[in-house]
This record gives structure tokens, sequence and C-alpha cells, in this order.
């Protein structure tokens, strides 16, 4: 690699720089910034400082996973993108977990916020914006009924059946329940991912005939990129912990709704993934939006969900799983109107237009109730 080529690659990772920066005046300062955070202007400030960064150092690990997924195809491209930012969803909830009060719903409430933001905000956006711009758009029907097919079961046993057991009280699960479910998340998101990459790889990509004069694409290299992902991680881990604070602030302090916590969390792991599902709609590839706002889903209740169980036992934090009324509804509904959404292989404005209307109920609920 020459000096210029270093050059230019230094350039456009600028933001790594920032966000080392960042996480060497929190590790060295031992937090100092956080010492006023009684005072709303000083909170606002240092919120947004770590919010942003970690915000831009996720988008950099999804620009790096895009790359990746030039090089490898799909569905590894794919697979590498949402068990990057699941990563970074674990850690951000367990350092909220182990560094703020004790906050049994905080799991609870970010998966369920993902789920809302990704399968009406995400899919509605992307279908609305991607019908827009091209009419009707196709993907690989197989594909989406093999994601719905996982994620439904999981998503009620996860956050539906604990309101209904008679083994504890309240919306929670025994202990051996709770072993039960982080044993069948992980085997069926196992068994999903031999089957994505295995034999039925062909049904999460859509085939497009290409002439014999279709012009190569020069492909990227496979180490910079996947070293750059790495880098960027780093950062996420050391101000994760940082944003607990904050956030531990405004819910436990401020008195601000429960489910805020949640939602912050659940935005920032899930705007990286909309931003790649939303652009690669509008270029008239749902194929891949689908993959990601699918495989986001997938992966957060397949992988966030036992690792969230094994933190609270570790740390000897209670867990409540179970949603509340009005959110076990909009819960149903939404999985309800993505099976009719992904039923046909196409989709439209229409589709888009009432998963955003879920999504604003949601965020309705949220300030309301």
């Amino acid at each position: 690699m020459t000096g210029r080529t270093l050059l230019a690659r230094a350039r456009a990772e600028w933001f790594l720089g920032l966000s080392i920066a960042t996480s060497l005046v929190f590790l060295l300062t031992g937090g100092a910034p956080l010492g006023s955070l009684s005072q709303p202007a000083t909170m606002l400030v240092v919120f947004l400082w770590l919010f942003g960064t970690i915000l831009g150092s996720a988008m950099s690990v999804v620009r790096h996973a895009d790359h990746l997924a030039v090089r490898l195809g799909e569905p590894y491209g794919t697979l590498i993108l949402t068990i990057s930012v699941t990563f970074i969803e674990v850690v951000s909830i367990a350092a909220v977990m182990l560094h703020g009060a004790n906050n049994p719903t905080l799991a609870r409430d970010t998966l369920f916020a993902v789920v809302m933001i990704v399968l009406n905000g995400m899919v509605g956006l992307s279908l609305l914006l991607g019908g827009w711009r091209h009419r009707e758009q196709i993907y690989n029907l197989q594909g989406a009924n093999a994601y719905l097919g996982v994620i439904i079961p999981l998503v009620v046993l996860t956050l539906v059946l604990p309101n209904f057991t008679q083994t504890t009280p309240g919306p929670t699960l025994s202990a051996l329940q709770q072993g039960f479910l982080v044993v069948v998340a992980i085997v069926l998101y196992a068994t999903f991912l031999v089957m994505q990459t295995g034999r039925h790889r062909s049904y999460f990509a859509l085939e497009v005939a290409s002439g014999p004069g279709t012009a190569q694409v020069p492909q990227p290299t496979l180490l910079p990129h996947a070293g750059l992902l790495i880098a960027y991680m780093v950062p996420v881990v050391i101000l994760a912990e940082q944003l607990a604070r904050p956030v531990d602030y405004l819910t436990g302090t401020l008195h601000a709704p429960a489910a805020l916590g949640g939602v912050i969390m659940a935005v920032l792991v899930a705007t990286p993934e909309a931003i790649g599902a939303v652009r690669a709609a509008t270029q008239n590839d749902l194929q891949r939006a689908m993959n990601i706002f699918l495989g986001s889903v997938l992966s957060t209740i397949g992988l966030t969900v036992p690792a969230m169980i094994l933190v609270s036992h570790l740390i000897g934090r209670d867990i409540v799983l179970g949603l509340q009324h009005t959110d076990t509804v909009m819960l149903l509904l939404t999985l309800a109107v993505s099976v009719v959404t992904f039923a046909s292989g196409r989709t439209n404005v229409i589709q888009g237009a009432v998963h955003l209307i879920l999504f604003a109920t949601y965020l309705l609920l949220i300030a309301q109730g």
C-alpha cells in the first residue's frame, strides 16, 4: 500500500480518530465529564457527545460490513452486519445493567423497541421509498418465510409467554424456563444459520440475469475492511459503559418514561442498519434490505435474549420479559401485518404506509401510554 493510498485511507477513516480520542478522554479522566449530570445543559452535551460517537462508530461498522458483503456475497455479508450490530446491542444493554440502578425491564424494553423500530419503522420506510421510486419490488419469498417462521415463535416465547406462566409471580420466567428459552433461542438461531449458509443459501439471494458483456466490478480487499470493522467496535465497547450513566440518570432521577432507556438503546443499534436497508430499497435491492431488517430482528431475539438472561444471572439482577397489555397488542399486530406484507414476494407503497402508521402508534403510546 503506497503512501498516497494510506493518506487517502486515513482521511476516509477520520471518525476512527475522533472515537478513539473520545474514549481516551473518558478513560484517562475516570469519566470526569459525567460528574455534572445534575446540570441539564451539561447532561445534554455529554449525552449527545457519547451517543453521537457511538452511533458514528456503529455506522462505520455497517459501512465496512457493506464492503465485506460485496466481497463475500449474500448471505454472509448481511450475517456479518447483523452479528456486529447485535454485539453492540448486547454490550450497550449489559453496560446499563451493570452500572445503572436495577432496571429489570431494560432488556425487555430494548428488545420490544428493536422489533417495533425494525419491523415497523425500518420496514415501512424501506417499502414506502422503494415502492415510490420503483412501483413494485420483488424479493425471495422462501427467504422471508424462513425468517418469519423463526422470528414469530421466538418473539412470542420471549415477550408474550412470560405474562401467562404460573411458576413465578409477574411477567417473569423461572430459572428453568429461562434456561429452556436460552437453549431454544440458540438452537433455532444456529439451525437457521446452517440453512442460510448451507443447502438453502439461495433463499436469501435474488438471482439477476446478466449478459456476457456485463462489466466486472472490482472487488474490495477483505482484510483492511475486516480490521477497520473491529477497530470501530473497540470505542463502542468503551463508550457504552459511559453512556450508561446519563441513560440511567434520565430514567431513574428525572423520572422519564421507563421505556425511554430501551428506545435509546434500540435507536443506537437500529439506526445504522436502517440506513443500509433504506439505501438498498431505494436502489431496488429489496432482497438485501429484507435480509438486513429481518436478520436484525432474528439476531436480536436469537442472540441478545440468551446473552441478557446469562448476564442477569451473572450480576444477580432480575429480568422482566413479559410485555404490558398495550405493548402486547402492538407486538401481535405487528407480527400479523408482517406476515401479510411478506406473503406474496412483491411489495408496494401501501404496505410501507401501514407499517409506518403502526410505528407512529408505538411512539404515541410511549409518550401518552
